[in-house]
């Protein structure tokens, strides 16, 4: 039997800033209907390398397929068709504050008249009440809710559309140890339960190892070391289990120094 196809296939993508290389001829293929977290320093190419698979940032040289088709080669109306199926949990929730919560739930449904308007509230409430959350918050604002409603808030509207791929930038990011679990579980059963392929970029271990059926780690640009989740912290990699386990002293310390 053949193996499938993977959902993201990336290779010698590269971007620079200037002097500063930050994508160097980076390979990567992430399997469909899986979770996927790519780990990594500050600086490691990791907002980058996501930003360029969603069309944000315009690589250098490289090809990036979803579904086997290259999004860097499409004209602009194919891109967009190809991001309705996409969906995203920005870092900071990147929720609109002059928004209620069911509008910012709904905002690309209604962006992309994908449904009318008096279709879209009821509809956002059965997708909040997806992510624990109750009819009474949809009329709230942003800035009503705690964290961790915000983070719920945020997923609703990442699995509005029913994507088949979903994006998750840091997703714990502010969050306490306990609230960063609960997150995590909802995304494992969100996905899960749309079948859906996850990738998702973190620093936060804990988090990696719960949302992540499959692991790669991002260095200079490049990606070192990709495996099961399960042998993060055996990986034989020694820039992998200094960044894992968190040591100060290791082959990424030295090169820091030098």
């Amino acid at each position: 039997m053949s193996e499938a196809p993977p959902k993201i296939r990336i290779r010698g993508l590269s971007k620079a800033f200037g002097a500063k290389i930050v994508l160097d001829s980076l390979d990567l293929d992430v399997p469909a209907g899986r979770g996927f977290v790519v780990i990594g320093g500050s600086g490691s190419g990791k907002s980058v390398l996501i930003k360029c698979i969603l069309g944000l940032i315009e690589p250098d040289a490289g090809t990036i397929e979803i579904d086997g088709r290259n999004v860097l080669a499409m004209h602009r109306s194919e891109r967009e068709t190809v991001n309705t199926r996409i969906g995203m949990l920005f870092q900071q929730g990147a929720l609109f504050d002059s928004l209620p919560v069911w509008e910012n739930v709904a905002f690309g449904l209604l962006a992309r008249k994908m449904m009318r308007r008096a279709e879209a509230k009821p509809r956002a409430i059965e997708i909040l009440a997806q992510v624990g959350l109750g009819s009474d918050v949809a009329d709230l604002y942003p800035s009503e809710l705690s964290g961790g409603m915000q983070k719920r808030v945020a997923l609703a509207r990442a699995i509005a559309a029913r994507p088949d791929l979903i994006f998750f930038d840091e997703p714990t990011t502010g969050l306490d140890p306990i609230m960063g679990a609960i997150i995590d579980a909802l995304i494992v059963e969100q996905v899960e339960r749309l079948g859906a392929t996850a990738f998702s970029i973190t620093h936060d271990m804990a988090s990696a190892q719960r949302i992540g059926n499959e692991i790669a780690m991002i260095h200079k640009g490049k990606i070192i070391w990709q495996g099961p989740a399960e042998r993060i912290y055996d990986s034989g990699n020694p820039y992998v289990d200094q960044f894992v386990r968190g040591k100060s002293e290791g082959p990424i310390t030295m090169e820091v120094r030098g």
